[in-house]
């Protein structure tokens, strides 16, 4: 082998280690699986975890939603998807309902979710026939309509309201 063979090579090496080192540097993984779930959305091959989304379903319809939220954040640690990222802020909508007032903080949290499925799909629609609002855009109006304080908050026909 010529001595340049030897130097491209080395060149080569070098900078593959770099840029691994970069990677997990600016990634700052906590754990293997982490480097390689980081590795599959840099190289586009991010998928979630199909057996931790269904069972996060399950646990959203029995409305178990920190048990549903905990799955789904397994399921998609990235945050990338945006059914379970619906799904989440659906929980905090659930959870955070009320018939007399609405918990604040969890809504907050829902409308944050929301942004993040209108930043992966901005025309995203769930299939799921046991949800009311299909969409984004509805459950981020219900979400944002319930940290407000209107008169309508005190009108005693609210308490035969029900939940979306």
């Amino acid at each position: 082998m010529r001595d340049w063979h030897i130097q491209i090579i080395g060149i080569v090496l070098t900078v593959a280690g770099l840029t691994f080192i970069a990677f997990l540097y600016t990634t700052e993984p906590r754990s293997l699986a982490e480097v390689t779930t980081k590795g599959s959305v840099v190289i586009g091959t991010y998928e979630i975890d199909r057996a931790k989304f269904d069972e996060g379903l399950a646990s959203f319809r029995k409305d178990e939603f920190i048990a549903a939220r905990d799955a789904f954040e397994r399921a998609d640690p990235e945050r990338r998807d945006a059914a379970t990222q619906f799904y989440v802020a659906y929980s905090y909508y659930h959870q955070g309902w009320g018939r007399f007032t609405n918990d604040d903080t969890l809504f907050q949290t829902g409308i944050e979710a929301v942004n993040r499925v209108s930043a992966i799909d901005p025309n995203y629609r769930v299939a799921d026939p046991s949800l009311v609002m299909k969409t984004p855009v509805e459950l981020r109006t219900e979400l944002e309509e319930g940290l407000k304080v209107t008169a309508d908050d005190f009108n005693p026909m609210k308490l035969t309201r029900e939940r979306k």
